[in-house]
């Protein structure tokens, strides 16, 4: 038997599914000497209980990819490392009850084409012949996907463990680490065998991911379901059609009644998601066991009664059927049900791959997207739907709990544009929400900050269901309409708090930032926008940079970008900088139209002939106020920039100047339309890791006339061979729909490009997208289409200025 390892270059602590992927993706990508510890036996937590389901469906982009992935991986894996697997794949038909269901079929479709699957919808008098044992009559469609079935958790986790060892990673169980120390170096955990060291470490624990993340200093957002499903014995009729088809049953799915029925053997497995659901491990009185390996919770089938009704309705076949055996076991589920793959937040050489609600069907992909993170820093797909660095630290306990069991009730449900999830709110509430709530205001969350979203104005719907829609025209259409008109001709305020800001000091600092951006670095009192790029060229991150001295820069950036952009300046930071975060300590507004200079005109004394691109400190109110000459909404404006305690003044301040001249508050719907026709991008949307700075449209923020910069070389080449694909402007004929994020884009019967933005603009009146197409196709007037729920529609490519003000001039009014 092989000696307990001492020192590793990765050591995996959880050995499931994901931990065992991460080891083999570890391994083949080269770095064979990693250590893989288990408390107990592989499998143990919740990999061994699991159903086993292997969907690629999925309404993110980056999910989709990861589990597609998986699914690819997992067709070879048994034969690549020589270990029997049962993996059926029976494809699966998921089922509709409404239009909204079938427009977000039909938005996958797209989607899963564009990566190379062969998705299909089907009618409801084609879906028994997919599924022959079940009642249709009220049904509006299904989604038909043949790369859809089950595998085995075990043989699954086994045979990637087996691959590992087979290339020299190190595997050691009955292993629990109890404690981790940091040398500045490297790490050294704690186990009853002895200590280990290693360069880096990854958190791959399961529901044991907060416990274990405690020993590292970090709080990690997740929590505990109780999930059951139902086992029943074999039906003569499902064996007798089995026998005959030479097949099993595709998996079904009835979304809209949240559960999935899976033939297991001759019988069939019932997995409900039931609302109102259950939590573990989530009060005093039930606290986390030190062991819960190879453990399930007693049954409690009440709260599914409904479920398993409409089960036996929906397939009668059912009924005939007994109850063989109940799985009642823990599932970890974070805010908002999305993994944790990537940097441990504020953690040194610490990574975490866990709170996999579906470990099954990511794992394959969650395992290439860890040691990518590990070995190379950055990842093939832009995966910030998974970034632990997404939530920020505001998420307490009550908030874990509360999001997850949201999540888990509705973990069929369709995702509308405009739709916002009630739990979880009023976490971070601006100095003037009560006043903004008293105009009407209609919020949504942004990193737990709650923004006016728009101004229900009499008779119009507020309520949850109204939001529930793919349609342009909600209840919010008419409002937001009166908004971006008031801007355009008038003035708006926007309430706008939560912007995340750094600042940079110290000798040096600005040519310092020069290397990390690829343009200009402003000169003191003037501000503009950097772009930063990955070694590959990739867009990182855009944020707003103020020259205050020679050496010291305001960089700010969006909300939910605070822990993502702090890690990559601080990553970076040399010795002698220092970064400090000021994201608490400052609020803004802004304050923007044709009027906004006279409004301004009223409250302070500020020199308001500064052209754009410019900061000063002005005083408003009686508070000091940092004003930056520029507005996201495309029109003359400024950024009120106030200490929290000071921005309810000046607030109120403004509020009464402006009464005289058209003053109206807008909201984040509002702000959307307005910078769509400006072209402005947004973070993670156009502005993300899938795309070049070069391919983003941006190169007029490259100054190539520096000696260098982090992605220099990449766009260099890039730019000498030609790139592929590049940005551009839509204006679509697009019916009553917006175009949603990835919606493909087609050209001669051939897919040409994606959107990354579609949104209506009001003072352009027209529907607009941004998105990426081959670069031939960029020439204005080409004419293309857009794939929106299913249906194309006429598109043609706009020149590369904004939509709206093309020359700049009211912005500089």
């Amino acid at each position: 038997m092989a000696e307990f390892p001492t020192q590793a270059r990765v050591v995996i602590i959880g050995g499931g599914v994901v931990g065992a992927s991460s080891l083999y993706h570890l391994a083949k990508a080269g770095w064979t000497d990693c250590v893989l510890l288990e408390k107990n036996e592989l499998t143990a937590g919740s990999t061994w209980h699991a159903a086993g389901n292997v969907p690629t469906f999925s309404s993110s982009w980056s999910i989709m990819n990861m589990q597609r992935y998986s699914a690819g991986l997992y067709r070879g894996l048994g034969a690549e490392v020589d270990y029997p697997m049962n993996y059926h794949v029976t494809g699966s038909v998921r089922l509709g009850h409404s239009t909204e269901r079938l427009l977000e079929f039909k938005r996958v479709v797209g989607m899963g084409r564009y990566q190379g699957m062969d998705l299909d919808i089907l009618a409801p008098d084609e879906i028994t012949s997919r599924y022959p044992f079940l009642e249709t009559h009220d049904l509006t469609g299904a989604l038909y996907d043949p790369y859809d079935g089950d595998i085995d958790p075990a043989q699954l986790t086994q045979a990637l463990a087996k691959g590992a060892r087979n290339m020299g990673a190190h595997i050691e169980r009955f292993c629990p680490v109890t404690a981790a120390q940091w040398t500045g170096t490297e790490w050294v955990l704690t186990t009853p065998k002895g200590e280990i060291r290693c360069e880096y470490v990854v958190n791959a624990a399961g529901y044991y991911a907060a416990e274990v993340g405690r020993m590292f200093g970090r709080r990690v957002p997740m929590m505990v379901m109780s999930h059951q499903y139902l086992l029943f014995d074999t039906i003569p009729e499902l064996a007798e059609w089995s026998a005959t088809s030479g097949a099993k049953l595709p998996l079904l799915r009835d979304v809209d009644s949240s559960y999935y029925l899976r033939q297991e053997k001759m019988g069939f497995n019932l997995g409900p998601y039931e609302n109102p659901c259950r939590a573990h491990w989530a009060t005093p009185d039930d606290p986390m066991p030190e062991d819960f390996s190879f453990q399930l919770f007693p049954d409690d089938l009440e709260r599914l009664e409904w479920h398993i009704n409409d089960a036996m309705a929906r397939v009668p076949l059912l009924a005939k059927a007994n109850l063989q055996k109940v799985i009642n076991g823990p599932i970890p589920y974070t805010p908002d049900g999305n993994p944790l793959i990537g940097p441990m937040p504020g953690v040194p050489n610490a990574f975490e791959a866990c709170v996999f609600t579906f470990g099954i069907c990511q794992g394959g992909g969650a395992g290439k997207v860890l040691a990518e993170w590990v070995t190379e820093g950055a990842t093939e797909w832009d995966m910030w739907s998974c970034d632990p660095r997404r939530f920020t630290g505001f998420e307490d306990h009550d908030y874990c709990v509360a999001k997850g069991k949201e999540v888990y009730g509705h973990e069929y449900a369709i995702h509308f544009p405009h739709h916002v999830w009630p739990e979880g709110r009023d976490k971070k509430l601006s100095a003037v929400h009560d006043r903004v709530a008293a105009l009407g205001a209609e919020f949504g969350p942004y990193n737990g900050w709650e923004r006016a979203l728009w101004y229900a104005r009499a008779g119009d719907d507020t309520s949850e269901a109204a939001q529930r829609t793919w349609n342009r025209e909600g209840p919010w259409f008419g409002a937001v309409k009166a908004e971006c008109e008031a801007v355009r001709d008038a003035c708006g305020i926007l309430d706008l708090p939560g912007f995340s800001r750094f600042v940079i000091e110290g000798a040096g600092a600005a040519e310092w930032l020069l290397r990390q951006i690829t343009g200009k670095v402003p000169n003191v009192g003037r501000l503009g926008l950097a772009y930063f790029a990955d070694d590959k060229g990739r867009i990182v991150t855009e944020m707003s940079v103020a020259r205050l001295a020679e050496d010291r820069l305001l960089l700010i950036t969006a909300a939910t970008a605070q822990e993502h952009d702090k890690a990559w300046l601080l990553r970076h930071l040399i010795p002698g900088l220092s970064l400090s975060d000021h994201t608490h300590d400052w609020s803004t507004q802004i304050l923007t139209g044709p009027n906004a200079r006279a409004v301004l005109a009223q409250v302070t004394d500020a020199d308001l002939t500064k052209p754009w691109l410019t900061w000063q400190m002005a005083q408003i109110a009686g508070a000091e106020v940092m004003l930056m000459r520029v507005s996201f909404a495309g029109e003359l404006g400024w950024e009120l920039h106030s200490r929290v305690g000071d921005t309810a003044a000046v607030w109120d301040a403004v509020m009464a100047a402006g009464a005289a001249h058209g003053l109206r508050p807008f909201g984040m719907f509002a702000l959307n339309s307005l910078r769509i026709e400006k072209g402005y991008r947004a973070w993670k949307g156009d502005l993300s890791t899938d795309y070049t700075v070069l391919q983003g449209g941006l190169e007029r923020f490259v100054d190539w006339a520096k000696p260098d910069f982090r992605g220099k070389a990449a766009l260099a080449a890039e730019k000498q061979a030609g790139v592929a694909k590049q940005f551009v402007t839509l204006r679509v004929s697009a019916g009553a729909f917006d175009p949603p994020y990835m919606s493909t884009i087609w050209h001669d019967g051939i897919v040409v490009g994606e959107t990354t933005s579609g949104y209506y603009g009001h003072r352009v009146r027209a529907c607009l997208a941004l998105g990426m197409i081959r670069s031939d196709l960029t020439v204005v007037g080409t004419k293309v289409e857009v794939e929106i729920f299913g249906e194309r529609h006429a598109a043609e490519v706009l020149s590369d200025q904004p939509v709206w003000d093309a020359k700049n001039e009211r912005v500089r009014a």
